[in-house]
């Protein structure tokens, strides 16, 4: 793959994006070396129907290198654990954010995904114990579309382009089944040129603040928990 065709499909500004919130991990390595947010076996793309038709390698991954990109996995969800105990037992309940990106020129440059099909924000709560959250998930979806990204209003909208079905928050919610809240938040690609990779940082700053914006939300909603 070409550098180009890599950076299409990873998550750039991301990190800008919840550079604002008061816990934060960011994973620094590409997802063709190891995709946190798929589960164990299949987080190493060995074929290109693992990864939307494109071929990652000339010749076979070899095993060992295969090997040590499943320890990387291992040792994120280690951590991953560590930290949210951590956040438990000081706090209670909490709220993770599970922050992704997702392209809507996916064909060309110019060729538009379906908008039906795209929402600005998806919002993916398939994991999550629904009637559980709601106090939470229904008004972050409503504080999002309040926020507008250049002239318009967000168009926010749950389990449309995504389900929230990575791994990231399954575990939350295998784990922390009582007292976490992991929420899978998508951002359509309306803030940079997924073909050559520059961003549009008016947008970029406007989807920070209304990111930043929700923590006291947040807050109050878990207080409100009944």
């Amino acid at each position: 793959m070409s550098e180009a065709e890599r950076l299409r499909e990873e998550d750039p500004f991301t990190a800008f994006l919840i550079g604002d919130l008061p816990n934060q991990i960011v994973f620094h390595r590409s997802r063709f070396e190891i995709d946190l947010n798929r589960r164990r076996d299949e987080a190493v793309y060995l074929r290109a129907e693992q990864a939307w038709g494109l071929k990652l390698w000339k010749d076979d991954l070899p095993q060992s290198e295969h090997v040590q990109s499943l320890m990387i996995h291992d040792d994120y969800y280690a951590m991953l654990r560590c930290f949210l105990e951590g956040i438990e037992r000081s706090h209670g309940e909490f709220v993770l954010l599970d922050v992704h990106s997702y392209n809507h020129r996916r064909a060309d440059p110019d060729t538009l995904t379906d908008p039906d099909l795209a929402p600005d924000v998806n919002i993916g709560t398939f994991s999550m114990d629904r009637g559980r959250w709601a106090h939470v998930v229904d008004p972050l979806m409503d504080h999002f579309r309040s926020f507008k990204a250049g002239s318009r209003p967000l168009d926010v909208r749950e389990n449309i382009a995504f389900q929230g079905k990575g791994e990231q928050t399954r575990f939350v919610h295998e784990h922390f089944p009582k007292t976490g809240c992991a929420i899978a938040i998508e951002f359509k690609k309306i803030f940079m040129d997924e073909w050559t990779g520059q961003p549009h940082k008016a947008v970029l700053r406007e989807l920070r603040e209304a990111i930043s914006a929700a923590v006291p939300l947040l807050e109050r909603s878990l207080r409100r928990h009944p």
